[in-house]
């Protein structure tokens, strides 16, 4: 297996974590590719054109599509279920064209040129997007978002400003995504806007729902399997989608709750602190 799966690996579990936080307050985003290609692109704009360095190109690209994530959280507040996940959709498509005919970064022939994403700049930032989301989901905001998902209405009747989180959840996943595009652009060192169409929204889906929309664990464990599932059994990357297809219908039927739940994870608690409880007792017992 080679290094560059291991860096799309790393990739494309930033990305899972990004979606995991949108539907963390119960919003079905399928427009993170639009992320994705807007901090791709203010990365690459920064670094070839400007001369900026990548550590910096990276911080703009999250400001900016955190930006775009916010102004994206306002109208999305009108809509949900469903129809949130069909306008975000439309977002990508709007992104797509947007980069297809602007010249600036190139048009139809987009860009190239970039460089300096390495193996170990790639999981820095994956245990900086594990690290941020678990300091999140034990904050009282990752609980206010838990909240606003289980119940909207009795949330908001226990004083949760439901515009304020849902429009925080859109916006830090948007810059999560946008990081995830400069990292990804800046190793293929060429991208134009077919790279960042439908196709890419779905897979990240694909990682979420297969791993676990629980726990951001499962995000993540999802797009790693997913990602060197197809390196590990040759021949299948023409049949990629098609695979993860039938497997996501599998896990519907047999686990629909993805590889990891909150039960899995209260299970391995449990598991270990009684391997670990006779060790306390036997040293309690040598003291």
């Amino acid at each position: 297996m080679t290094e560059s799966v291991f860096i799309f690996a790393g990739i494309n579990i930033i990305l899972a974590i990004s979606l995991y936080i949108t539907l963390s307050t119960g919003q079905i985003s399928l427009g993170h590719g639009a992320f994705m290609a807007i901090g791709a692109y203010m990365a690459s704009v920064m670094t070839v054109k400007w001369g900026f360095n990548l550590p910096l190109a990276i911080v703009a690209a999250a400001i900016m599509a955190g930006i775009v994530g916010v102004a994206v959280g306002f109208p999305a507040l009108r809509v949900k279920g469903i129809y949130l996940a069909i306008g975000t959709l439309g977002l990508g498509e709007v992104v797509q064209v947007f980069f297809h005919n602007f010249k600036y970064t190139g048009g139809a022939s987009g860009i190239s040129g970039m460089s300096g994403t390495t193996l170990y700049l790639v999981w820095f930032m994956v245990a900086l997007t594990i690290l941020f989301a678990w300091q999140l989901t034990h904050s009282r905001i990752g609980w206010a978002f838990k909240a606003v998902h289980e119940d909207e209405v009795a949330a908001q009747s226990m004083g949760l400003n439901i515009t304020y989180l849902k429009v925080t959840a859109f916006g830090v996943s948007a810059a999560i995504a946008g990081i995830a595009g400069a990292l990804y652009s800046h190793y293929i060192f060429f991208i134009d806007p077919h790279a960042f169409g439908y196709h890419t929204s779905l897979l990240i889906l694909f990682y979420v729902i297969f791993g676990g929309a629980q726990t951001f664990w499962g995000a993540a464990l999802g797009a790693l399997v997913l990602t060197l599932l197809p390196e590990l059994i040759r021949g299948m990357q023409e049949w990629r989608l098609t695979f993860y297809g039938i497997l996501i219908m599998a896990m519907m039927v047999l686990r629909p709750q993805g590889l990891i739940s909150h039960d899995t994870i209260n299970w391995i608690k449990d598991f270990f602190s009684k391997k670990s409880l006779p060790k306390t007792k036997a040293t309690e017992e040598a003291g």
